[in-house]
This record gives structure tokens, sequence and C-alpha cells, in this order.
């Protein structure tokens, strides 16, 4: 979730010293120099650069040693993140203050061995913490940079060969091509600049569905065009009325709004939304934490009439009378599984219970995901008119066939030299490797950058410019490998990964699914290694085994064999019914269930990772 309570970000040509309350412990009994370990919640930042300007390898590792992640080995800095429960460092190689190591170090005992502070870290009122300063450079206004996009892959005439489902009441016709969309002309220019030949399936019945008022629920693969499906209708209905974004009032009335879990995820689609409103009156904002408030509250007050948002920054911005909803026409939740699942669901409702929003049959609601569990699909009802359309594109939670899935049989204490052995064997392809926990995300990173892959990070302890600079240096090829928690899992679009390792595998199969899709995309193949650990891993074997089955993947028979044997754990995720391409509203007689109140089960699993929200 969002922090509402802003933290402030060191400045260029400071040396500085902050802490860090988020695990609890005094700021006075965090070093133990009996043990050689660090004790208590105590968050140390430093902001330095080598004296000879050079990254020492051997230094930085020595450094490293205490647990923490080494990031950008081949290119200019290294962040050092404590993994004990003590000290967190972020050591950022720059040109702002010259000192050398052994200094810093001497410094750094020095200062643990007095017991820095008296107050407990836990007990600081919460108004004296200082403010996020962190300001996110202004996106690119060089065109070609705008209309950058992805090459479409050999295989993506095969999305005319997916089977779609439409269920509801007269439904639109879908369209074939653009033409058939009746876009403006600014827009049409648009999306040809952004390389679109031909709609994809979610395209061609989402854009006429959504142009006809109506609400839509809508499940298609990772990779398949979601976002364009909804951008498209919501800017072309408001360029067709003229609006214009109300400059420099305080309040700002959007149009539309459209919320997403994570950070990353809301300023893609941002970004996209900026690509396909170029050179019209529309104007999108993006609001998400991690960012000073103040900027974003004045970038708002330029205009708005797309507000793209993470719940607790959109929340917030509500609450500051920053943004009113009375002209909202159009609610977009995008990865709509998480947005409505046990840890979220409240913050959706009060969105919608906000004063000024209209009632669902006053705006058209429109949820977009790879997964739909059938629980979640009872409870979306609450927030949809009761004839909204269900749209499923190809087998509904299942994984792209164009990502080859790999299955290695390995212990917990075997994955390391696995996943080295694995990468040396890749070569410089670009990869990500998913892990379960932050500390891990650490760990690993860490343990790469010493064996020379170049190597960054992306998890929720991350400040935001960290984490953006992470993926920058992904996109970019600096670093080749991005280890991350699931706070990546969904919805990044980014281009040329070829290779997705899942050194742990998530404790649900839809996790699994989001995962593998940020490879294989637009028609491209990809590559999914994923280490199974029997001791582990054993509750999503059945799962798995239908994930491969559906998407024509070979099935390891030791697999086979976990999944179905007789001794397999009782509490299985099985083959749930949300895998077959159908809406259930449809009984088994092809009639609709009419009770849309049925209150959401979701397992526990789901709310075990709530930290990575943002």
């Amino acid at each position: 979730m969002d922090e509402w309570e802003e933290q402030e970000t060191a400045t260029s040509g400071t040396c500085a010293l902050t802490s860090d309350t988020s695990t609890g412990g005094t700021q006075g009994d965090f070093w133990n120099s009996d043990h050689g370990e660090f004790q208590g919640g105590e968050s140390l930042r430093f902001f330095f650069t080598d004296g000879d300007g050079q990254n020492n390898t051997a230094e930085r590792s020595s450094f490293s040693r205490r647990g923490g992640r080494g990031r950008g080995v081949c290119g200019g800095g290294v962040d050092i993140l404590g993994l004990c429960s003590g000290l967190f460092f972020i050591i950022d190689l720059n040109d702002s203050l010259h000192i050398s190591l052994k200094d810093l170090l001497m410094w750094l005992a020095s200062v643990c061995n007095t017991g820095h502070g008296d107050t407990p870290a836990e007990n600081a009122d919460a108004s004296d913490r200082p403010r996020v300063t962190y300001v996110p450079p202004p996106p690119s206004e060089d065109e070609e940079s705008i209309f950058s996009h992805y090459e479409s892959g050999v295989n993506f005439d095969k999305y005319d060969e997916i089977l779609v489902d439409v269920s509801g009441t007269n439904p639109p016709p879908a369209i074939m091509t653009f033409d058939e969309a009746a876009l403006c002309e600014s827009l049409k220019r648009n999306v040809s600049k952004s390389g679109y030949v031909k709609p994809t399936p979610v395209q061609k019945h989402g854009i006429p569905i959504i142009s006809a008022g109506r609400d839509l629920m809508a499940c298609a693969q990772t990779g398949s065009g979601k976002t364009a499906a909804f951008l498209l209708p919501i800017l072309q209905q408001l360029m067709a009325d003229g609006a214009a974004a109300s400059c420099f009032s305080e309040m700002q009335e959007p149009d539309a709004i459209i919320v997403a879990p994570t950070r990353e995820l809301i300023n893609q689609i941002y970004l996209e939304a900026r690509k396909f409103a170029y050179g019209t009156c529309v104007r999108p904002v993006v609001v998400y934490g991690g960012v000073s408030t103040g900027h974003q509250i004045r970038d708002l007050s330029r205009g708005c009439n797309v507000l793209c948002g993470t719940p607790g920054r959109l929340l917030d911005m509500i609450g500051r009378g920053k943004v009113g909803l009375t002209k909202v026409r159009y609610l977009v939740l995008d990865e709509a599984d998480r947005m409505l699942d046990m840890g979220f669901e409240p913050d959706m409702r009060r969105l919608v219970g906000s004063p000024g929003m209209p009632s669902k049959e006053n705006r058209q609601t429109l949820m977009f995901s790879a997964t739909f569990p059938e629980d979640i699909q009872r409870l979306a009802a609450d927030f949809l008119k009761t004839d909204y359309l269900f749209l499923a594109v190809g087998i509904v939670g299942g994984a792209c066939s164009d990502v080859e899935q790999t299955f290695v049989q390995v212990t917990k204490f075997a994955k390391r030299e696995q996943l080295i052995d694995l990468l040396k064997s890749t070569g410089s392809e670009r990869t990500m490797v998913f892990v379960e926990t932050k500390r891990q995300a650490d760990f690993i990173a860490t343990i790469l950058c010493q064996e020379k892959f170049p190597t960054t990070s992306i998890h929720g302890d991350r400040e935001q410019w960290q984490r953006e600079q992470a993926l920058g240096d992904f996109r970019s090829g600096k670093c080749s490998v991005l280890v991350a928690t699931s706070v990546g899992a969904r919805g990044l679009d980014i281009p040329d990964v070829q290779f997705v390792v899942n050194f742990d595998l998530p404790n649900n199969i839809d996790e699994y699914v989001h995962r593998i899709g940020r490879t294989g995309r637009c028609g491209n193949t990809g590559r999914a290694v994923s280490f199974y650990d029997p001791g582990a891993d054993s509750e999503l074997a059945r799962s798995l085994v239908t994930i491969l089955s559906k998407a024509q993947q070979e099935v390891p028979s030791w697999l086979e064999e976990s999944a179905f044997s007789g001794h397999s754990p009782s509490g299985f995720n099985p083959p749930r019914k949300h895998f077959a391409s159908t809406d259930l509203r449809k009984g088994p007689q092809g009639g609709f269930f009419q009770d849309g109140s049925v209150t959401s089960q979701l397992a526990a699993q789901t709310a075990a990772d709530d930290e990575e929200w943002e």
C-alpha cells in the first residue's frame, strides 16, 4: 500500500544518515560487536563515491558479505542492503562526496559502537518523519521515444486462432481492423505510430464492447494487448466529446480513473495513455507512492482527464480534496483479481463509496486480468452492472503457449548453484529471476554480482528512485539479470525478456502464470525454468500439471507422479473451474446465476504478499 507519510530521500552532495523503523527495535542497541551481527531495527543510508572514481570489486564484495546486495557491477554503482534485521545500507557511487571505503567502515564502526540515538525508533512521532522529496525525471518528450514499441514476434498471427468466448446479453460484434473502431484521426495516427497493425483478440472484442457503453470483465493471456483494449475506446469517447482538462484548478475532476496494484504497472499504463493521447486535448496524469506528494499535486493542478493511480496514493489525493469524482465516467481495474482479493477489497470499496463517485449504474466499470478465480468473479458483481459482459480469450488462467516451460527438481540448498550454472549457459540473455521474499531478492542479487553477472533487483522495500533505476538498468541492458519478488510479476512490459527463472515457486498458480508472462509477449517466444523443491512445492503440483497440459507443454513424469500420488498432501491447489473458458454466471444448463453478493473466500496465501502492494 502507498505510504501516506512521506519519507526523505537524500540528495546529491551530502552524506546522509537516516533511520528506518520498519523492523522495530531501538536505535541504541543495533550493533553486537561480540558476535559481529546486526541487531534491532536501525537503518543507515550512506551516499558516497570511491576516492578514485572506480568500482573496486574486491572491496565491494567484502563489504557485501554481511548478506547485502550488490547492484550494477558493470557500470557505475552498487547498492548494499543488509539482510540481517539490523542495518540497511545504500551505497551509491557518484560524484557527491569523496571518501575511501576504509575510512567509511572505520567511521561506521565508531557510529555503531556509540549507540546512535536514545529514542526507540518505533516511538517516534509520525509527524517528525522526514518527507519524501524524490521527484522522478519527466518522461521524454522525444516523439521517437514516446512511440517506441515491441516488434511483433513470429507467432503474432497465431493470435487469430485463439478461441474467444463472449458471454452475457447482446454483445456487440467484434471488429477485424482498427479502421472499424471508428477512431478519430489523431488517435488513429498515434495507433499507427505505435506499431499497431491489426487488433489482437482482446482488442477485437473489448474495443466495441467498451464503445457500446457496456461493463466488462475481460480475461486474456499476459502480453495480449489488454491495456490498449481499454485505453483506445475511452480516449476515443473523451476526444469525441471534446473533453478538455481544467488547467490550474485546485481540485481536478477526471473523466476516467485507472487503478493498478503496483507503481511500475500504473506508470506503464500512464505512459501508454500519454502515447495514445499525444497531440490531443486529453491529458493523463499518474499518482503513486514513493514520490513527492507536492510534485504530484502540482502535476494534477495542470489538468487531468485520465487519472492513473495505485490505491493508497489515489485515496490520499481524494482525501486531500485534490481529486473530485463527480465526473467519473470510466472506472478501470487492471489486474482486477488482485485489486479485489481479501487484502485490497476494502480500498476498492472505499474508492467506489467515496463522496461524489457515481454509482455503478451511472458509470462504466471495466476489469482486466490474466487470471480471474471464480470467487473474484462473484465478488466483482458488486462493482459491475448486472448485464456486464464476460470476455474470455484463450484458456482463462492459462499460460501462454509461446513460453517454453521447463521444470528442474532441486532441493532448497542446491538452488543457488543450479541458478549460476543456468545463467552461465544462457549467456547475456535478458533474464528475470523470481524469488519469494525481499531478503532472498537481495541475497541472490549479491551472489550473482559476486559471480560477475551484472544484476539488479526490485522489491517493495527499495525506495522509488532505486526501483526506477533498477528497471531502467534492466531495460537498457546495463544489467542483464533482474531479481524480483511478486512486485515485478504483474503487467510489466519489458522488451526482449528471453528468460524467466522461478528460483522460488509461488504459493498459488495464478502468480506462476503472471510470472512466466514476463516473456513470450506480443507473439514472441520465451523460456521459463522453474526450480521445484519436492519438500516445499508439492501442493502446487496438480495445478502445474494442468497448466503445462493446457499450454501443450511436456509434463515431467516425476511431476505427474508428485501430483497424483496417494501420498500427496491434502492441501492441493486442484485444477480450478476458472481454467475453463466460461463465464461463471453460466449454470450447468447454460443459465446464469443471479447472486452477486457472495463473499470472497480466498485462501490465506493471496494475502501473504500484501507487503508487495503499493
